[in-house]
């Protein structure tokens, strides 16, 4: 017999960027004096229900790894803590969700460290033209607005974009 538990429960603030393909959460479980394992666990176990071929995390630690290894769940663990990690990790950040289906990026909150990369892969993939229009499509998706850090990883995430040349 099934209880809506052994279904797990979505994570805080989970939403899909692009439907089926892309979304964003807090890091399961919550983070510092609000962290509970058994919703980290609970919210694992929605991920792995619900098909998520890949977990991205970009905190410092490597919170979470080995409750995803228990689960089945694939994960890359790419610490950014802002611009001054470099252009090479936000660039193997977009390049890893571009290369994944049904890919959560995970962070302790969607801050402006998430909010940003959002922008960014709108931008650096293509899906926008103009960072402007991709600060304003993650502003609505994530009903919250982008300030500096984010601002500054969508013009990185417009330096790393690739040419229609190449």
């Amino acid at each position: 017999m099934s209880n809506k538990w052994s279904e797990g429960i979505e994570p805080r603030g989970f939403r899909w960027i692009i439907t089926d393909r892309f979304g964003v959460c807090e890091r399961p479980g919550g983070y510092g004096v609000g962290h509970r394992r058994v919703r980290r666990l609970e919210e694992i176990i929605w991920l792995s229900r619900n098909q998520i071929s890949l977990i991205v995390s970009i905190t410092a630690i490597p919170y979470n790894l080995h409750d995803y290894d228990e689960h089945g769940l694939a994960y890359a663990h790419l610490p950014f803590s802002d611009p001054s990690d470099g252009p090479e990790r936000l660039e193997e950040i977009l390049t890893t969700i571009s290369e994944h289906d049904r890919v959560v990026l995970h962070h302790d909150s969607i801050g402006d460290r998430v909010s940003g990369v959002v922008a960014g892969y709108l931008l650096w993939s293509g899906l926008v033209d103009a960072g402007p229009e991709a600060i304003t499509i993650a502003e609505r998706l994530l009903e919250r607005e982008l300030g500096p850090l984010a601002r500054e990883l969508v013009s990185m995430a417009q330096r790393l974009k690739p040419s229609a040349d190449s």
